[in-house]
């Protein structure tokens, strides 16, 4: 990294020794808007197309294709991006994502309403990288505007002000920063491949045979679902106790209702069919656990567990109710069968898994904490490459 840093500062003492140039976003660019373009309009091939929400959750910092398409027909009447614009979001329901930046690199493609094209004369990548900074995340903070869905106006983002030093050393920060992001990128994608063998061996040692009794919830665990207590928020006094909901802590409290190891489960909530994170999650010591999720005590830590991986596991649908707000009622709870092996066996299945899960999951261990240490490292390095001293210009 010094080699690194020692070749940038050669180039700004070179290039720009008096300090770089800061600018406002629409004094180097301008925003488009994008049109119309639902998921809907989506066709098997034709023009590539990149609908707001996919900056989410299909593309990383940088793309050149495109993973959808619409009709040419339709395209003819969509607002476009070129090579070389920073497309930006509009609207999310998170803070954190409001303005992410995807620096597109390929050919000309539409673009969906709740997002902008940034048409600039800069390196593309290197205004990518300064839209991730802390100091962009703060700007967007004091800007943004909503409760539900928060949005940050074209004026407010083209109104920030950015350092915009000379191309060579745009290009040698990039360069430096793309290094961070490829190795991040090679990480993630071993851990993404250890996920799956995990998955595999889960799932392979979760067979089992007619010779394995099956049984339901309320025959191997007692339910304290009545000791529940939802608090709003503005009624609960701050704390260290975890206040838990449906997928995880939402709050922090100063008192506590449970205080002992359970398994919960998601009562309600979208992540019931979308499992993007668990809906069986255990926990520990003193806690407090509001009406959205499922409390459940069992007498051995290996039933808990095994209960635990087998329910994230297996498809619920069948015992979900609703689909705008989807439901897991106690009554379908206990109508699930659960196979309940050996003692002997769920202790081996729950020792091998539970070694398997920390490789793939533990931060403290493994990929996951090379993973995070290099995430931290080059968000480090990022804040440091894009800090400028700021040129002063001598009115006379």
């Amino acid at each position: 990294m010094n080699n690194h840093k020692s070749k940038i500062e050669k180039l700004i003492t070179e290039l720009c020794p008096e300090g770089v140039e800061f600018k406002k976003l629409r004094e180097i660019g301008s925003l488009i808007r994008g049109s119309g373009l639902q998921k809907k309009d989506f066709t098997e091939d034709g023009v590539g197309c990149i609908h707001y929400g996919q900056i989410y959750t299909h593309y990383r910092l940088f793309a050149e294709k495109t993973k959808t398409f619409v009709s040419s027909e339709l395209a003819q009447k969509l607002r476009k991006a070129q090579k070389g614009d920073v497309l930006i979001t509009g609207v999310s329901e998170n803070i954190e994502d409001v303005c992410k930046p995807l620096g597109w690199l390929g050919d000309e493609i539409c673009i969906s309403g709740d997002m902008f094209a940034f048409r600039h004369n800069q390196n593309t990548k290197f205004i990518t990288y300064l839209l991730l900074t802390i100091d962009f995340q703060r700007y967007k903070e004091r800007n943004a505007q909503g409760a539900k869905v928060t949005r940050v106006k074209a004026d407010k983002i083209l109104d920030y002000k950015i350092p915009i030093p000379p191309l060579p050393i745009q290009e040698e920060i990039v360069r430096v920063l793309d290094s961070f992001t490829e190795l991040e990128a090679e990480l993630e994608a071993e851990l993404e491949a250890r996920k799956k063998q995990y998955e595999y061996y889960r799932d392979d040692l979760l067979v089992f045979g007619d010779g394995v009794e099956r049984k339901t919830l309320n025959e191997i665990s007692t339910n304290l679902d009545s000791k529940r207590k939802p608090i709003t928020r503005s009624a609960r006094t701050p704390g260290d106790i975890p206040y838990y909901g449906a997928s995880g802590i939402v709050d922090y409290v100063k008192e506590y209702i449970f205080d002992g190891d359970y398994l919960l489960i998601s009562e309600d909530g979208a992540n019931l069919l979308a499992r993007s994170t668990p809906i069986a999650f255990s926990i520990s010591g003193k806690t407090w656990v509001n009406n959205h999720a499922h409390v459940l005590q069992f007498e051995k830590y290996e039933t808990r567990r095994f209960v635990e991986i087998y329910l994230d596991s297996i498809d619920l649908r069948p015992y979900i109710s609703g689909a705008a707000q989807p439901k897991l009622n106690k009554t379908n709870l206990n109508q699930i069968p659960i196979p309940v092996p050996s003692a002997a066996e769920q202790k081996r299945i729950v020792s091998i898994l539970d070694k398997f899960d920390a490789l793939v999951n533990d931060i403290s261990i493994g990929l996951p904490a090379e993973l995070e240490a290099r995430r931290k490292q080059y968000e480090y390095y990022r804040g440091k490459l894009l800090t400028f001293k700021e040129k002063e210009y001598v009115t006379e």
